[in-house]
C-alpha cells in the first residue's frame, strides 16, 4: 500500500475549501492535514508541520497566492533534497487568474488546476477530483523517483562506481539524404512553462527558424503563456491562429483546447487550428502537430520533447523520424516529469538526450551542420 500524502488546502473561500476537501475524501493514499484561509496561516502551518503538498489559491486577500508560493520556496530552500513542499495552484478561469498562474509556474509551482464553474455541483466536484488526484499522485511519484535517484547517485559516488559517459556532441541521424531544417516543433506538458522560459530565449537567439509549441493547457492560459514568453524572448511569441502564415524567428503556441497543425500550400507554411477529438487525452496534442509537420516538411523538421506526463508526442515523433527528421529529448535529471521524453527515448526515437540547458546549443549545431541538397 502506498504511503499517505499529506495535503494542506489554502483558500480564502470556506465553501471552496470544503469542495477541495470533498474532492480528496475517501482516498487511502491522500490525507488532508489542514485547511486554512490565508497565505499567512499557510506559512505558519508549513513551518510547524510541513505537508507533502499545498493546494494554493491564486488570488487571496492579504498575502496572495504568488507571494505565498515564493515564501514556501524560501522554506523549501532550507529543507533536505526530496523533502520539499510541493505546490499546486488553484486558479479561476479568468485572464487575471491565468496571468498569475503563469508567474507561479515560473516561480516553482509544480502544476495547476482550474476551478470548475459549471451549473452542476456534482459534476464540478468530479472535475476537481480528477484534476487534483492526478496532480497529487504525479507529484508524489516524481518526488519519490528523484529521491531514489539521489540516493543511488550518492551510493555510486561512495563506491566510486564507474559512470557511463554521455556523448558530448549532437549525433546527426544516419541518412544518405539530409534536408535542411525549416521549422522546429516542441512538445511539453507538466513543467513545460518553466522549461520553455529557459529554452526559448536561448533557442531563438541561436536558430532563426519558426518554432511551433504544444503545451498542454486550457484556453486563456496559453495566451498568458505566450505573453510571458514574448517578454522573455527576443522574438515574436503568439498564440497561433488558423491560417497564419509561418514566419522565421516567430514562436507559435497552440491555443488551449485546440489542435495546432502545420501545412504546406504551394511552398508556403501555414498554421491550421481545429477542435477535432483529443489524442492521448490531450487537446492540443503534440502527436497532431508532429504528424502534420512530418507531412508538410518531410525531413526538414527538428522535434524537441520536453518534460511532461504521458506519451503524447511519441507516435508523432515516429512519423517525423520516418520522414527523415531529427529529435532532441530532455534528459530525466532536468525534467519535472520524465513521461513524454522518457517515452520517446524508450521508443528509440531520440537522436540525443540532453539536459535542458544544452538543448538550444545542440539545435544550433544540428541545424548548421545540415546542408541543403
Amino acid at each position: 500500500m502506498p504511503s499517505c500524502s499529506h495535503i494542506l488546502i489554502v483558500d480564502d473561500s470556506r465553501i471552496f475549501r470544503a469542495a477541495l476537501e470533498a474532492s480528496l475524501a475517501g482516498q487511502d493514499d491522500i490525507e488532508v492535514v489542514g485547511s486554512v484561509f490565508s497565505g499567512e496561516k499557510a506559512l505558519e502551518f508549513i513551518k510547524a508541520s510541513p505537508p507533502d503538498l499545498v493546494t494554493l489559491d491564486v488570488e487571496m486577500p492579504g498575502l496572495g497566492g504568488l507571494d505565498t508560493l515564493k515564501a514556501i520556496q524560501q522554506i523549501n530552500a532550507g529543507m533536505g533534497p526530496g523533502t520539499e513542499v510541493g505546490v499546486v495552484m488553484v486558479s479561476a478561469y479568468t485572464k487575471r487568474g491565468a496571468d498569475i498562474t503563469m508567474q507561479a509556474l515560473q516561480a516553482g509551482a509544480f502544476d495547476f488546476v482550474t476551478k470548475p464553474s459549471g451549473p452542476q455541483q456534482e459534476e464540478n466536484l468530479n472535475i476537481l477530483r480528477q484534476q487534483l488526484l492526478s496532480k497529487i499522485r504525479l507529484f508524489m511519484a516524481e518526488r519519490s523517483r528523484k529521491r531514489a535517484s539521489m540516493e543511488l547517485a550518492a551510493l555510486q559516488l561512495a563506491q566510486s562506481a564507474r559512470q557511463v559517459p554521455r556523448s558530448s556532441g549532437t549525433r546527426l541521424p544516419r541518412s544518405a539524404h539530409r534536408q535542411a531544417v525549416r521549422a522546429i516543433v516542441i512538445a511539453t506538458s507538466t513543467g513545460g512553462p518553466k522549461a520553455l522560459e529557459i529554452l526559448l530565449p536561448d533557442l531563438v537567439r541561436r536558430v532563426h527558424l519558426p518554432i511551433l509549441v504544444v503545451q498542454h493547457m486550457p484556453p486563456k492560459f496559453t495566451q498568458s503563456l505566450a505573453e510571458n514568453l514574448a517578454r522573455l524572448s527576443d522574438s515574436t511569441v503568439v498564440e497561433a491562429g488558423d491560417g497564419d502564415a509561418v514566419c522565421g524567428k516567430c514562436v507559435y503556441i497552440a491555443p488551449g483546447g485546440k489542435h495546432l497543425l502545420l501545412r504546406s500550400d504551394r511552398g508556403r507554411l501555414l498554421i491550421g487550428i481545429n477542435e477535432q477529438s483529443p489524442e492521448n487525452g490531450c487537446r492540443p496534442s503534440a502527436d497532431v502537430l508532429f504528424r502534420s509537420a512530418a507531412t508538410a516538411l518531410q525531413g526538414g523538421v527538428l522535434a524537441i520533447v520536453l518534460t511532461g506526463m504521458g506519451r503524447d508526442g511519441t507516435a508523432g515523433l515516429g512519423a517525423i523520424k520516418r520522414a527523415g527528421g531529427y529529435a532532441l529529448v530532455q534528459d530525466q535529471g532536468t525534467s519535472v516529469v520524465w513521461g513524454m521524453p522518457g517515452s520517446a527515448v524508450e521508443a528509440g526515437l531520440a537522436d540525443e538526450v540532453l539536459p535542458l540547458g544544452e538543448i538550444a546549443k545542440a539545435a544550433e549545431v544540428l541545424v548548421a551542420s545540415i546542408k541543403t541538397d
